[in-house]
């Protein structure tokens, strides 16, 4: 009796767990693997990935992760995207399904980072809610606005001659040690009270060069409202070819919030390089000074996403400030001339003028801004008008005065007030100038106030002058900044105060 009713139960236990067992679905989650085939610096080839796309991300061994750059019928070429020395032939290489993405989300502010989104700078994890492809389409034309506001770089020979508004694109280029970084971050430092967010993308840069940049702005409170991206000269060529792209990703997401952001990228000759490395090393083929024919699209593909978006979109801007370098005053070479004919125009650095101490060194002659005077403040325009012309005229009668040729009168002050102009332009590194500053300045310069000022006095005059900005009436400041040029009566004023303050300075002449 008591082993049939032990058998009822064993049955009864057997029935349930075969009912279970026919309801079971198992939860499988498929993975595809692929072998490492070969090795090489920063690239791999991979075989066993059918299902692989373009640009997905590929898992390696130790958490280390590349982008399927090549998908070829039997292989798949791998950009690797940090220390590959532990990867050998044969090891498991996993698809994630997903393409290369950055974090996105407002703790970025103030950090330093790499282009995964991890932290460099030991002020612990990053808190982020959403994360965004590095590669994005470019807002379409019927997405943008004109480019009309001005971005202020408080370099007085920049917001005068070369302009730039919020949505350009301008080139900073020129030789080696010619001050385009500093141009950079002498931009970044004057946006402190402007409401514009910065970014700056080291690529390929010596870890001292960046040490020193990240001090620079940490001392002038500019951390506060900056991204930085670094990756160095000794990273993965990949991390290098990523940066510029994830950093303006980062750039698009705060834009699209309807803020105004500033992008620096340190710069795009180091890119070019990384570009062309991956490259030959995937057997692609090479074009002019061994660069692929697609050098051309993968520089246009990132500065196109600059802009200024619509008013219904939010109305936030991307401002681009790419920075290339040149050899020996070469302008015509492949990767400069690519992005001058991307961009909206060049500041041009020469390496004369900085021999000479002409600081910062740029030659107005060779830089344009092709959104000109559009972005500059109405008041501003009125001052400036006159002044490249000026300048540009006694450059050419310099020239021809250095053959010792007998001048006439009006030639020797056309001179004589060109030597102020670029007295007036020159100013030290990290020490930006407001707008006010710069219009009393210059309006005092362009009516030929200065000009009997003595040229060793010329720095201490200006600085005088510039304290005066201060006693202006406010309503005359604040209309510096508004849409309408300021009257002739706050013109009067204003070179009342000039020729007060620079007095003691024309009695020594």
């Amino acid at each position: 009796m008591e082993t049939t009713g032990l058998q009822g139960l064993i049955e009864q236990a057997l029935n349930g767990i075969n009912q279970s067992l026919d309801h079971y679905a198992p939860q499988l989650i498929p993975r595809e693997v692929g072998i490492i085939t070969s090795l090489s610096t920063g690239i791999v080839k991979v075989s066993g990935l059918p299902g692989v796309g373009f640009e997905e991300i590929l898992k390696f061994p130790h958490d280390l992760y590349g982008i399927a750059f090549n998908v070829d019928e039997d292989e798949v070429g791998v950009v690797l995207l940090g220390e590959y020395a532990h990867l050998h032939a044969g090891d498991e290489v996993e698809r994630t399904g997903r393409v290369m993405d950055v974090p996105v989300s407002e703790s970025l502010i103030g950090r330093v980072i790499n282009p995964l989104g991890e932290p460099l700078d030991e002020k612990g994890g990053i808190i982020f809610n959403k994360r965004l492809p590095i590669e994005r389409p470019s807002p379409a034309i019927v997405d943008r606005e004109p480019v009309i506001v001005p971005l202020q770089t408080g370099l007085k020979v920049i917001d005068a001659l070369i302009p730039v508004g919020r949505g350009q694109r301008e080139l900073i280029m020129g030789d080696r040690q010619t001050g385009k970084t500093a141009i950079a971050i002498d931009t970044i430092i004057n946006q402190h009270d402007q409401n514009v967010l910065c970014i700056y993308c080291a690529i390929g840069q010596r870890a001292a060069s960046v040490a020193k940049v990240v001090a620079d702005l940490r001392e002038k409170g500019a951390m506060d409202y900056t991204i930085v991206i670094v990756t160095e000269g000794n990273d993965a060529p990949g991390l290098n070819f990523i940066a510029p792209y994830a950093a303006t990703s980062i750039g698009e997401y705060f834009m699209e919030k309807g803020k105004d952001v500033l992008i620096v990228y340190d710069d795009l000759t180091h890119h070019a390089r990384a570009y062309r490395e991956i490259s030959l090393l995937l057997r692609r083929p090479p074009g002019r000074e061994a660069f692929p024919g697609d050098i051309f699209y993968i520089h246009s593909r990132l500065l196109e996403r600059s802009t200024h978006l619509c008013k219904e979109l939010g109305g936030g801007s991307l401002t681009a400030l790419p920075i290339v370098e040149t050899e020996a005053q070469n302008i015509s070479a492949y990767i400069p001339t690519n992005l001058i004919s991307i961009t909206d125009g060049q500041i041009y650095l020469s390496p004369t003028l900085f021999e000479l101490g002409v600081l910062p060194a740029v030659d107005v002659g060779m830089s344009v801004s092709r959104v000109g005077g559009k972005a500059q403040r109405p008041a501003y325009r009125s001052v400036t008008a006159a002044l490249k012309l000026a300048y540009s005229q006694f450059e050419e009668l310099e020239t021809f005065a250095k053959f010792g040729t007998r001048l006439d009168e009006n030639t020797r002050k056309i001179i004589e007030h060109g030597r102020r102009i670029r007295a007036c332009l020159k100013q030290p590194a990290s020490a930006p100038i407001t707008l006010s500053e710069q219009i009393v300045v210059l309006l005092a310069l362009t009516n030929g106030f200065f000009d009997p000022v003595p040229l060793p006095l010329m720095k201490e005059a200006e600085k005088t002058l510039r304290k005066t900005a201060s006693e202006l009436p406010r309503d005359i400041r604040q209309r510096f900044v508004a849409a309408t040029p300021f009257s002739d009566e706050d013109r009067q004023l204003i070179l009342q105060l000039a020729e007060n303050a620079l007095k003691p300075f024309t009695e020594q002449s």
